[in-house]
């Protein structure tokens, strides 16, 4: 690093992470699933041109026209060692402006958060990567080992342009690297005064995003139908909707009930859970999302016209299932459904867990406990899925760890996805010197 480099560009990270923040999200990356968004490129030569500002060599990959995304490689003191990747996704889910109090795609800043889509999903981690990676390179501060950055494409869809393509066609590009972190974990959760819980995702369930099909009888509507394709998959469809599969208590979900009765000074019990979400506020429902798994019917199709009963009907359902329970969930999906529905994955993918153990468990808890004397550090299980999933392939162990100290009253889970998304800016300063620590000590 040159003395005019420090020099010139003594900004510190936590100075910059806002506007970081808000170039990210004023840059339309929405995810539909199907090409028709924006693509990732723009973003991508984005945090392409920023690493370059501080000397790294980032190299973009486009595994479909304007689905790209960046990654660069920091060299560490020790090169012996394993290397970390740090991982984000650029791509958002769509965003309505109609329904926003602000433009979703405008970076506002007003009542101290940074507002849009993408500000907790997961622009903001994506810009305190960059602010601490920015600050350690200028002043000339290399990590303990290797940390490889990679912002990518498509995570919204389940990474197939993004992650899936890096770890199928670039696996060179993780040479070495043994464990990660990447969204969604990390967030604070206060219990009182004496007690913040951080929540660190150990675990994420799979997912079966699934077709269901019912073949019927076409006719015209105004006659007697006994064989209705609609009535047949609507009744299947609202029994999977209503139905509620037993609670199973995994190793995460368990340890994360186990640190909460001893924050409340409660023993829970597992036959209640329901007074259990009762004591969670905002995070209940990521936390019940986790105790069984989940369908969720999600799409309808059938019909082109009034007066005609169609021979088939369509329906889209979201189902998630939990570490070790992948084969219990099918079959009870089949059971509820019926014989006449015929089920196929659009998309699927794996469950993950791992242990809240080990020397990078250690280095989050103390760098967060630096920055909040109350803090305790968590394991939990994540309802959704990350591109961890993806990673897992090549052996890497894989946590959430996303740092935000959040005001008691924000309702974290409702932003994810949600009509006015927003961050606490002293969230994202908190992130960014929370991660500094955390690089120092990994």
């Amino acid at each position: 690093m040159t003395q005019s480099a420090q020099g010139s560009q003594a900004v510190r990270g936590e100075d910059e992470v806002v506007e970081l923040c808000r170039d990210l999200i004023r840059i339309d990356t929405s995810n539909y699933g199907d090409h028709s968004g924006p693509g990732e490129r723009a973003a991508a030569e984005y945090v392409a041109e920023k690493l370059a500002e501080v000397g790294l060599e980032p190299e973009i990959f486009e595994a479909a026209p304007g689905r790209a995304s960046t990654v660069a490689r920091i060299e560490g003191e020790d090169r012996s060692r394993p290397a970390l990747l740090i991982h984000g996704h650029t791509d958002v889910v769509p965003a309505n402006a109609a329904d926003w109090t602000y433009d979703p795609f405008s970076g506002e800043v007003a009542d101290g958060c940074v507002w849009g889509r993408g500000a907790v999903d997961m622009k903001d981690m994506d810009a305190m990567t960059l602010a601490v990676v920015r600050d350690r390179l200028r002043s000339g501060r290399k990590p303990p080992r290797d940390i490889v950055l990679a912002f990518l494409a498509d995570e919204e869809a389940g990474g197939t342009y993004g992650a899936r393509y890096l770890v199928d066609k670039h696996p060179r590009l993780f040479e070495g690297v043994t464990e990660a972190i990447g969204e969604v974990g990390g967030f604070s959760f206060t219990v009182n005064e004496d007690v913040r819980l951080y929540l660190i995702e150990t675990a994420q369930k799979g997912m079966h995003w699934m077709k269901l099909t019912v073949d019927g009888t076409a006719g015209h509507g105004s006659m007697t139908n006994n064989d209705n394709a609609i009535t047949e998959l609507s009744e299947a469809v609202a029994r999977l909707g209503r139905h509620r599969f037993p609670v199973r208590l995994t190793k995460s979900v368990r340890g994360f009930l186990d640190e909460l009765g001893d924050a409340l000074g409660t023993e829970l019990d597992p036959e209640d859970m329901d007074a259990t979400l009762a004591k969670l506020g905002g995070i209940a429902r990521i936390i019940g999302a986790t105790l069984r798994n989940t369908a969720a019917p999600t799409m309808l199709g059938a019909g082109y016209k009034v007066n005609v009963i169609p021979g088939q009907a369509t329906a889209h359902v979201d189902g998630r299932f939990l570490p070790g329970y992948e084969e219990e969930f099918l079959t009870e999906v089949d059971r509820v459904l019926g014989p006449r529905v015929r089920r196929e994955d659009v998309h699927a993918d794996k469950a993950l867990e791992t242990s809240f153990d080990g020397a990078l468990v250690d280095a989050m808890q103390a760098a967060l406990k630096a920055e909040d004397p109350i803090a305790r550090a968590v394991p939990y299980c994540l309802s959704g899925g990350t591109d961890a999933k993806s990673f897992d392939d090549l052996g890497i162990r894989c946590f959430g760890f996303a740092p935000l100290k959040l005001p008691p009253e924000l309702d974290f889970a409702g932003m994810f996805h949600g009509v006015d998304e927003r961050v606490p800016v002293d969230g994202l300063k908190f992130g960014v010197r929370v991660l500094d620590r955390f690089l120092d000590a990994c």
